[in-house]
This record gives structure tokens, sequence and C-alpha cells, in this order.
């Protein structure tokens, strides 16, 4: 039986660690870039704008939206893909929330501390 530490931590940070996972490939930054950018569902040959063969593009595709933050409709012989706002909106929310945390922590006793070798 396997036993994941994960499970000891709330939602919230487990949200949060697998969408930093899925978004911790830079291959996977562009495509969302390329797809915000886009501002519609493309279908066809993505690997025009992204420098990774076809396959690779398509794993990566399939990490997103796996991960729920772009939609693939097939539309015919072809898949759609586009941005998943409400996804993407929740990890905004889910890092600014984290990000705000660490940054209005009241106690940084780093910045008096000397760091030894």
């Amino acid at each position: 039986m396997t036993y994941h530490k994960t499970s000891l931590f709330d939602s919230d940070l487990q949200e949060l660690a697998a969408l930093a996972k899925t978004l911790s490939h830079p291959a996977r930054l562009a495509i969302l870039r390329y797809l915000a950018s886009a501002n519609t569902c493309i279908s066809g040959d993505i690997t025009s704008e992204i420098p990774l063969s076809r396959t690779t593009v398509s794993q990566h595709l399939q990490e997103l939206k796996k991960a729920g933050l772009i939609h693939g409709d097939i539309d015919g012989a072809k898949v759609c893909y586009c941005i998943c706002h409400e996804r993407i909106s929740l990890a905004r929310k889910l890092f600014g929330g984290f990000i705000d945390e660490i940054c209005n922590s009241q106690v940084n006793a780093c910045n008096s501390a000397v760091v030894e070798k």
C-alpha cells in the first residue's frame, strides 16, 4: 500500500502544488501564452508557434488539459484548444493568496540574521 504524504496537507496547498507542477515547464507556459494572445480557440498546428515536435507539444497540451487549464474540444478531425478562464482565475487566486500570505508575514528573522557558510 502506497501512502502519499501530500495528503497530510490542506486541499489548497495540494491544488497549488499540482498547478505549480503543471506550470513548471517553459513549453507549457509558452502554450498558455500563445493561446491567451490568440484570444480565440486554436485548431490546427500549434507546433508552428512552439519550437518543439508535434508529439512533444501534444504531450504538453495533454498535461495542461489534465490540469484543467485548457479545453480541447474535438471539431471534426481537429482539436480546438482554448484557455479555461475559470481554472486560470482559480490558479491566480491560489498563487496570489499564497504569495500574499508569505509577503504579509510580520515575522522575518532572516533580515537580521547573519547567514554563515
